[in-house]
């Protein structure tokens, strides 16, 4: 596991500012938070991505496509997407899809779902100490609609957050998880997904930061295009409706929400202006 986006700043009066964004799969970030990295990384924040899998056991959705290598067709579909966002390469954890359905890999002991969970912590303890975070993303606690890969980040990335505030440099100031709104938890069960959307989304009360993304719609949508493996004809983005993809894009390209995992400091204000709002020395960033 390496950075190869440079070292950070030494410099202890005014460390670089740097965001930590753990996530399971390629294409977990596109769908989430893609306009969020791209705002933050404009305005001079070093973003590190953390993607633990390959997408190994994805469904690959084009009609009539093979991949002799999944794994590595979709390292190089995030790498794409990456680029799209404005962020450097991302960092791979080494782990291996654990797939869903007929396609679950229950015998593969590098999957997710066979790992055990504070070992995936120790490897994100490692990579907070060597990048210095102020600020980490990751999954919701349901995993946006509980693939169990999700929900082992989930896990991970919370865990690790709280056992490295003894780091040098303070560890990680806040916490965020991505925040399904009602309203996009109800559009995922019309496509077909298994959840209750009171049970899987979260109450407006609970959001902390919404940020507008609009600006940043083509650099998400050439993100998700990136994905090309994901997003064919026979993926839920494939077989929605004009109206339903109007919808959906509308709601993903407009604006992304998060509620809050944990904080080292003091909030001025909730909900707030952003992800770095109130952490000292960084308050330009949301200004």
């Amino acid at each position: 596991m390496t950075i190869s986006s440079g070292p950070f700043s030494s410099n202890p009066v005014r460390p670089r500012p740097t965001l930590l964004a753990v996530f399971a799969h390629p294409d977990d970030e596109a769908f989430s938070v893609g306009g969020t990295l791209t705002h933050y990384a404009r305005r001079g924040v070093r973003v590190v991505l953390a993607c633990a899998t390959r997408g190994e056991a994805g469904k690959i959705t084009v009609p009539g496509m093979t991949v002799d290598d999944l794994g590595a067709q979709r390292e190089q579909e995030l790498r794409a997407a990456c680029e799209a966002l404005e962020i450097p390469a991302p960092v791979f954890l080494d782990y291996h899809d654990s797939g869903r359905y007929e396609r679950t890999r229950h015998d593969d002991p590098l999957a997710l779902l066979n790992v055990n969970p504070l070992d995936v912590e120790v490897k994100l303890r490692d990579l907070i100490a060597q990048v210095q975070p102020q600020v980490i993303v990751t999954f919701d606690p349901h995993g946006g609609y509980g693939h169990i890969d999700h929900l082992q980040i989930h896990r991970a990335a919370t865990a690790a957050f709280f056992s490295t505030g003894h780091l040098p440099y303070g560890g990680p100031q806040r916490l965020y998880f991505t925040a399904l709104s009602q309203e996009a938890a109800q559009g995922l069960a019309r496509l077909g997904q298994d959840l209750d959307p009171l049970r899987y989304s979260v109450s407006e009360s609970t959001v902390a930061v919404t940020l507008d993304v609009s600006a940043y719609a083509e650099n998400k949508k050439s993100a998700l295009a990136a994905h090309g493996t994901q997003t064919g004809a026979n993926s839920l983005m494939g077989r929605m409706t004009p109206e339903e993809r109007e919808q959906m894009e509308r709601r993903m390209l407009g604006t992304e929400q998060f509620s809050i995992g944990g904080t080292r400091t003091g909030l001025p204000a909730f909900p707030l202006r952003g992800l770095f709002d109130g952490l000292p020395g960084f308050e330009e960033l949301d200004g």
